[in-house]
Order: C-alpha cells, then sequence, then structure tokens
C-alpha cells in the first residue's frame, strides 16, 4: 500500500508490491551487457550547451566515515516499538540507538519536497564518498547498505497490526536509476536469513517530484522473534553518485491499520533561503557599504502536513549571529493557519539589514523557524518536536559565493580552450587575492594537473578584457563538499562588476567542478564560445568563490579599503591594460619608471583629471610615484594588454 505525499491517497495491497519487488530482484540479478554503451551514450548528451555538461560526481576524497553509526560491530541491545526516524535529528551521522550500521549520505539538498528535514541518500558512494567499485567505471552490483538495530517483536502476532512505513523517490536532484536498478527492503527472519519484502519500482519512465510512501505488513510468524531487523539495500551503478534513491520517515509500530496509517505530524523541510539577496555569502565590508540592497526581501522555508486531515500551525523566527551569540531579530507569526492535509505552505518573515554600526568584521547569520504545533505526543514515546525546526547560514567574511556549499553534481566544459565565468557585483572597487574551489572527481584522479582561473573585467553586461589569469595545481578537499584555497600571486584590482571563471586547456583530461543545484542564481552564468560570451544558464552554478582583500605577500596593491575622502594615492587596475585612473583629487605628480631605471612616463594631472592613457608602454613591470606635493607614494604597476 501507498500513497504520495501531496497527492490524493491511493492504496495497494502488499502482496502486488511483493510481487512485482520478487520479478525486479531476479532481472537486476543479470548483468547489464549494455551497461558500457549507456554509459557513453550518457556522456555525450549534452545538457545546459554542447559544451557545459551536468554529470554525477563519481568519488570524493577518503575521509572519517560520518554515516556508519559507532555502534557498528558491538553488542547492541534490542529496541522496542515504535521505531521511527526521519533523520532530522541527524547531523550527517545515523543515530547508534536505532541503527547497527549503513552507508547512506545524510543530507537536506538532493531531494525534492522531502517529507521532513533530512533524508538518508543511496547512490554508489560509500560512507567515505568513495566509490565502492574504483577499477570499472561499467561495475554494477550491491551499494549502500542501511541496517536498523534488532527490534524486540518477542509474543506479537498478526492480530497485533505491525505496519511498517517509510517514504522514498527515486532521483531528485541526484542520477536516475535505470530500469533494473533497485532498491529493496529485507526483513530478517527467526532462522538468521534474510528475505525481500518489497522493492522500489525503477521501470517507470520519468521522475516523480514527491515522494511515495509505502506500507509493508510485518505479520509472518518467522518476522515476529526476538532480534527482528530491517535493513535497504541499493544495487545500480558502483563507480559514483549514480542511481539515486531517498528514504524518509521510517515508522513501525502495533496497532495500524488501513485506515490509521498516517502520522498526526506537521514537519519544516525545505532548505532556508539566504539572508542575501544577491548571493549566499559576501564580504562584510562590501555589505554595510549597502545594507538594504543587499538583505533578502523575505528569507523563506516550508512546512508539510502528514496527516490525512487539516491541521493548524504557527511558527517563530530567530535571526542569530553565531560568532557572538547575539540575537539581531525575532519575529513571530500573527496567528495560527490551515494547512490541507498532506499539503506544504510556505513560510517566511522580512529579515531586517544588520544596523549601518554593525563593527564586527565578520558573521554568521543563523535564521531558524520553529513550528509550534501540538503533535510532539502523536506518536508514544517518539518526540515528533524534532522535525519542528530547520535553521540556515548566510556567511559575512571576505568572499562572494552562489552556492550553498554542497554539490548535487559536477560541472566541466568539455571544449578546449571552452571557458565558463559568473559574475559579481561591487558595491565599491576592491580587489580579489584569491579563489575557494570545489573540485569534484569524475572519471579520473586529476591531483597534481593544472587548472587555469581568470579574473576578467566587465563588457556590457558580460566578460570583457582579462585582468588576471592563474594556473594552480588541482587538488581535491579532505570532506564532501569540501573547499581548497587559490591564493593568487597578488591581488587583482577589481571596480564594479567583475567575472571569475576557468578555461578548459587540457585535450587530455577534463577539469570538473562540483555543482549546487539548489542555487538560483544560475542566470549568472556565461560561457564562451570563440571571442563571444553568452548567458547559460546551467540550472545551478559552480561553486567557486571570490575571496575579496590584500593577500599577505600581494607586491602590487589594489584597491585598498580607504576613506571615504579618498586620500590614498594610488592608481588602479592592476594588472593594467593601458588606462590608469585613480581617485584622490590632490594628485599632482605621475612618474613611471621601468625595470631599467629609465622614466617613461612623467607627468601633472590637470584639475578635475582623474585617468591617464599610457597604452603606448611595453607589457612588463614598471615602479609608479606618486606625490600630492606633501608626500609620495610607490606603487608597483603591470602593464598587460
Amino acid at each position: 500500500m501507498k500513497h504520495h505525499l501531496g497527492n490524493n491517497r491511493r492504496f495497494y495491497w502488499l502482496q502486488t508490491v511483493i510481487a512485482s519487488g520478487q520479478r525486479l530482484v531476479r532481472h537486476a540479478c543479470s548483468l547489464k551487457t549494455i551497461l558500457g554503451l549507456a554509459f557513453l551514450t550518457y556522456f555525450c548528451l549534452p545538457t545546459a550547451s554542447a559544451q557545459i555538461q551536468i554529470i554525477p560526481i563519481e568519488s570524493f576524497p577518503k575521509v572519517t566515515p560520518t554515516s556508519k553509526s559507532a555502534t557498528s560491530g558491538a553488542r547492541i541491545q534490542a529496541v522496542k516499538l515504535p521505531f521511527f526516524d526521519d533523520f532530522s535529528g541527524s547531523a550527517n551521522r545515523l543515530d547508534p540507538v536505532l541503527w547497527q550500521s549503513g552507508s547512506v549520505y545524510i543530507n537536506n539538498t538532493l531531494p525534492i519536497n522531502q517529507p521532513s528535514v533530512n533524508v538518508a541518500t543511496f547512490d554508489g558512494l560509500d560512507a567515505n564518498g568513495a566509490p565502492y567499485n574504483f577499477t570499472d567505471p561499467n561495475a554494477v552490483g550491491l551499494s549502500d547498505t542501511l541496517v536498523s538495530n534488532p527490534i524486540d517483536l518477542t509474543g506479537l502476532t498478526a492480530a497485533n497490526n505491525i505496519i511498517f512505513s517509510f517514504y522514498w523517490q527515486r532521483k531528485g536532484l541526484g542520477e536516475l536509476p535505470d530500469p533494473l536498478d533497485s532498491l529493496r527492503l529485507q526483513f530478517l527472519t527467526s532462522a538468521k536469513t534474510w528475505e525481500t519484502v518489497w522493492v522500489g519500482d525503477s521501470t517507470k519512465k520519468g521522475t516523480n517530484n514527491n515522494f511515495t510512501q509505502s506500507f509493508v505488513a510485518v505479520n509472518q510468524a518467522r518476522f515476529l522473534h526476538a532480534a527482528f531487523q530491517f535493513r535497504f539495500q541499493a544495487f545500480g551503478r558502483m563507480s559514483g553518485a549514480f542511481d539515486t534513491w531517498h528514504l524518509d520517515y521510517l515508522y513501525m509500530n502495533q496497532g495500524r491499520s488501513a485506515t490509521n496509517l498516517s502520522v498526526k505530524d506537521i514537519a519544516s523541510r525545505q532548505p532556508v533561503s539566504s539572508y542575501l539577496k544577491r548571493y549566499t555569502a559576501m564580504p562584510m565590508k562590501q555589505y554595510l557599504l549597502n545594507p538594504v540592497a543587499e538583505t533578502a526581501d523575505t528569507i523563506r522555508t516550508d512546512i508539510v502536513n502528514l496527516f490525512n486531515n487539516f491541521n493548524t500551525t504557527s511558527y517563530n523566527t530567530v535571526i542569530t549571529d553565531q560568532l557572538t551569540k547575539q540575537v539581531l531579530q525575532r519575529y513571530q507569526s500573527a496567528e495560527a493557519k490551515l494547512i490541507g492535509a498532506f499539503s506544504s505552505q510556505v513560510v517566511g518573515m522580512k529579515p531586517q539589514p544588520l544596523p549601518a554600526g554593525f563593527a564586527n568584521q565578520k558573521a554568521v547569520l543563523q535564521t531558524q523557524f520553529a513550528v509550534q504545533t501540538t503533535d510532539q505526543a502523536t506518536i508514544p514515546g517518539v518526540n515528533l518536536s524534532r522535525n519542528d525546526s530547520i535553521s540556515g547560514l548566510t556567511v559575512l567574511d571576505n568572499y562572494y559565493a552562489y552556492d550553498d556549499g554542497t554539490a548535487e553534481a559536477a560541472i566541466q566544459n568539455t571544449q578546449r580552450q571552452g571557458r565558463v565565468a559568473m559574475r559579481f557585483l561591487l558595491n565599491k572597487s576592491d580587489a580579489v587575492s584569491g579563489l575557494q574551489v570545489c573540485f569534484a572527481p569524475v572519471k579520473t584522479n586529476l591531483t597534481g594537473q593544472t587548472a587555469v582561473f581568470s579574473i576578467y573585467a566587465d563588457d556590457r553586461g558580460r566578460p570583457g578584457r582579462t585582468l588576471y589569469q592563474k594556473a594552480a595545481v588541482i587538488s581535491y578537499a579532505n570532506s564532501r563538499n569540501g573547499f581548497v584555497d587559490i591564493p593568487f600571486d597578488y591581488s587583482v584590482a577589481v571596480t564594479d562588476t567583475f567575472y571569475v571563471g576557468w578555461t578548459q586547456v587540457s585535450e587530455e583530461y577534463t577539469v570538473a567542478f562540483g555543482f549546487d543545484k539548489n542555487s538560483p542564481f544560475g542566470n549568472q552564468v556565461f560561457e564562451g564560445r570563440g571571442t563571444a560570451w553568452d548567458p547559460n544558464n546551467p540550472g545551478g552554478v559552480p561553486m567557486i568563490r571570490p575571496v575579496l582583500g590584500m593577500g599577505k605577500d600581494a607586491p602590487i596593491t589594489g584597491v585598498e579599503e580607504e576613506p571615504e575622502t579618498n586620500t590614498k594615492l594610488m592608481v588602479f587596475p592592476n594588472p593594467n591594460s593601458g588606462i590608469l585612473i585613480w581617485q584622490n583629487p590632490a594628485l599632482q605628480q605621475i612618474d613611471i619608471v621601468d625595470i631599467s631605471g629609465r622614466t617613461v612616463v612623467s607627468t601633472r594631472p590637470a584639475a578635475g583629471q582623474n585617468q591617464l592613457n599610457v597604452s603606448q608602454l611595453a607589457d612588463g613591470f614598471y615602479i609608479v610615484r606618486l606625490s600630492d606635493g606633501k608626500k609620495t607614494v610607490v606603487q608597483k604597476l603591470i602593464i598587460r594588454k
């Protein structure tokens, strides 16, 4: 029996589900003889364009497992009914009270329309984020597994009406399972053998963005013993984040019937949107220049009613700086609202900009929504209030970000000399000192190879001339979704609009980056085609973040933080293609000296002049002397046309 969350309830007898599942298992036992061809076809299919491709990540660095229970392998005392877990209390790990072992990925970004915050995701990556099979990219077999602790069903019979229910979804924002892939549920018999009782349907064409709820009766005598266990197993491609299934809201109890299967529960679920209007993170100094314009109009999430009747709820919201623990804003919804059966409802609040006198150079703003309900004791012994709250973080530090920090896929440009760039808008001229980059392994470990990054100026709303290029050695972070730092050789001056991107320079390997499918800022992505740049929204953003400010060892001065009186004696941008710009009206003398010590430019700016054409200078390094009649400042300059 099953129903779809958000749709009308429809029930089917368990025997039909089991019979069809057993047929799927028999078919899945044969290897996919055409998988190699399907693999090649898949990677040749374009996604956003013929050059940009969005594909599954094939491995992550080996890290300490976060999903396996700490009690795995130890002697465990059997738990009693009810058994309930919706993973909402999990911080990237399984509850050791409930789970014996598991290699699933606990997350809240890969599913779509999940029943409650956090799900368990099954794919071809183990608990360390590494593929189950490194050697054969077409290998198919058993991948992720989730095993419960023993459950004591001693003395219970079929008359106790024990029913196990759960929600599941194929694909979500992951990769769609093939028809012969499967997710199966098994029960442990009193004879210590595992018996398949349900198999997820992977034969349907297309995808459904709702979760399906399935029900399995635990009514056979061979299951009703003191050490009963259940486990879910995924079968599919074992070489990466392929053939994705999501599992949520598992509930087993006695006394359930076909007329009493839903749970009176209102749960939070969707990730909280950003405190910022244009970014998920931005430099504090840029934010404070225009807090009103940079603060989002509304911060949103949604809640869902998992009951078969309408329910009422209200909510409150608190914004806190996690670094100082200072509460910046509180909000209480005006009145309780009705929410329909198996329906969701968007909730939100209008954030207040940080005050102009906010003195901290960094803030981590947590926005927490807490749903106020009366369903805490719906399941005796289970506190359902744990899924009543959800939080989101927004960082104000020294970098810009469009991503939420999680990679649902990888992005690459397969065209040699193909380019991809993202646009960033400044409130004031600044300098880029480096990048934070999430490299994603796809097919080949590229550690030690080279990736080429570029900073571009703006040309009428599209990337223009190249301000800087950096050839960086590729390395992978030591955690799933981790970033590596790429410092620049010197800080690069940027004005009101700049672009950050990469160029695919090698014919032998293709560089891939983490790709955030949840980001709404894909309209800031551009693709370079020959000498032209075209907007290309790939349905998310590459996980590349520009870091602003002066680097520790930067020999070239960019646009530094300065008083509003513009008293700094300096010229920019740097490197420069031939037009020097300055902001200090008191500048009286400019002298430029080449590396041999010869003065190549000497001029006194006219009143009101703030630019100087030096395009006659050859590419190279120069020393600039700037004087206002009282003091002289020496600055290094690079001319690069």
